[in-house]
């Protein structure tokens, strides 16, 4: 069976070998489907490019998966440029998409999977044209994220109309994945389903989350070592991997760190970047901090190491954003296979922390709850830190992509079926 996985951002898949369509795709492959990544020729928030010259399609393989590369622009910021790349994704792959079938062949199952819509839209557009069935997989709920971070009133004309392509997407689409276990509260919230009187039966909507390569995880931990010599050092550290922007919140380890600044016992170790991570690092200098470190972007193959050398793992976000419906952060199960207590600056809703029993949330974000915790956790035997870590690495195995590609098959066969 042909399949085409659409993600607009896959790639830097193709460059990390890692990531949820190529894991995916991986697990595919070895049960006997033939697969097809579509994505964007230009890498996340980079201005380097995969095409050169006027093509608007080029094509690559990796690991036995092949990847085809859409023209478009690069861009780093969230302004026009981005909404530009977007438009041209979409574009592009609509004036292109009979020129892959001469290549891939004519796929059985196309997934076509957000976070803009645009790559959805273009997925059931193809679809529909080849009549095959179309999976929307939405692995963040839009427009609702643009109403939060931009303040833009759902009650606008532009926010209705975003809204109604919302639920258009919902509607046409053979099936829905949605990544967050509580996201199918929210087409109960509109009054769009079957059961309200409204067109989304729910039947159609499954929940597979983000999750973690148990295997490529443990090759990589065994394997690639970094040096760092403030991961060998004996004391109890407190490391977060990821971006420093104001959606993670980075500035409350800073905080915290300052209020345990004469806890020479305890690091704070920030793996990353971001456009708030000089303006943090002044900070942490103007506080005179020594206990806080920002180590910069490292090679994604060095994450396991990093998290398993830690005492425990922050997994850090502002309390702004709603977090009722879960969590989907691929570092959540990043942590959890690495053996080590996490700790969640916020509480979610249907929470995979407490579920597994692996971490604490905090009751509130601010640094003097985090500081609190984190001593929790520096104060505890080594049996409960252990029994901690124990919880997080078999829950990560509930979140092996060899587990949630089954639940994957299931949906490509009952859309098969019709």
């Amino acid at each position: 069976m042909k399949i085409w996985l659409i993600n607009h951002y896959a790639c830097d898949m193709y460059r990390d070998k890692a990531g949820r369509h190529y894991w995916f795709a991986k697990q595919l492959l070895k049960r006997g489907y033939d697969v097809t990544i579509i994505c964007s020729s230009a890498y996340l928030n980079s201005n380097e490019q995969t095409l050169t010259g006027r093509q608007i399609l080029g094509m690559k393989e990796t690991d036995g998966i092949q990847f085809v590369f859409v023209k478009t622009i690069s861009a780093t910021g969230n302004g026009v440029k981005r909404v530009w790349n977007m438009y041209l994704f979409y574009q592009n792959l609509m004036n292109s998409w009979k020129k892959i079938i001469n290549v891939t062949g004519v796929p059985d199952v196309i997934l076509a999977s957000s976070v803009h819509p645009l790559t959805m839209i273009a997925g059931i557009r193809i679809a529909k044209k080849l009549k095959v069935p179309c999976i929307c997989e939405i692995r963040d709920l839009w427009p609702e994220g643009i109403f939060t971070a931009s303040g833009l009133k759902p009650t606008s004309v532009i926010g209705r109309c975003l809204i109604a392509g919302e639920h258009w997407i919902y509607r046409k689409a053979d099936a829905l994945i949605f990544t967050k276990e509580g996201d199918t509260d929210y087409l109960l919230e509109k009054g769009w389903t079957t059961e309200q009187g409204g067109d989304i039966d729910l039947s159609k909507c499954h929940y597979i989350n983000n999750g973690v390569d148990l295997a490529q995880f443990d090759r990589s931990l065994q394997t690639y070592v970094l040096n760092d010599d403030l991961l060998k050092r004996n004391v109890f550290k407190v490391v977060y991997t990821g971006t420093i922007r104001p959606t993670n919140n980075v500035n409350l380890i800073v905080e915290a760190a300052n209020i345990l600044k004469r806890r020479s016992d305890i690091v704070f170790l920030i793996y990353g970047e971001g456009n708030q991570q000089q303006q943090l690092k002044e900070k942490a200098q103007k506080l005179g901090l020594s206990n806080v470190y920002f180590q910069g972007r490292v090679e994604r193959k060095y994450i396991p190491y990093i998290l398993s050398m830690a005492d425990v793992n922050l997994l850090n976000y502002s309390a702004e954003y709603t977090w009722k419906r879960g969590n989907s952060s691929n570092k959540l199960f990043e942590y959890m296979a690495s053996g080590k207590p996490v700790i969640s600056t916020v509480q979610m809703g249907y929470s995979i922390i407490n579920q597994y029993q692996c971490g604490i949330e905090l009751e509130e974000c601010t640094p003097e709850e985090l500081a609190k915790a984190v001593v929790k956790f520096y104060d505890m035997s080594r049996d409960e830190l252990q029994k901690y870590g124990d919880n997080a690495r078999k829950g990560a195995s509930d979140f092996d992509f060899d587990v949630l590609t089954d639940k994957l098959e299931q949906v490509i066969e009952e859309v098969k079926k019709g």
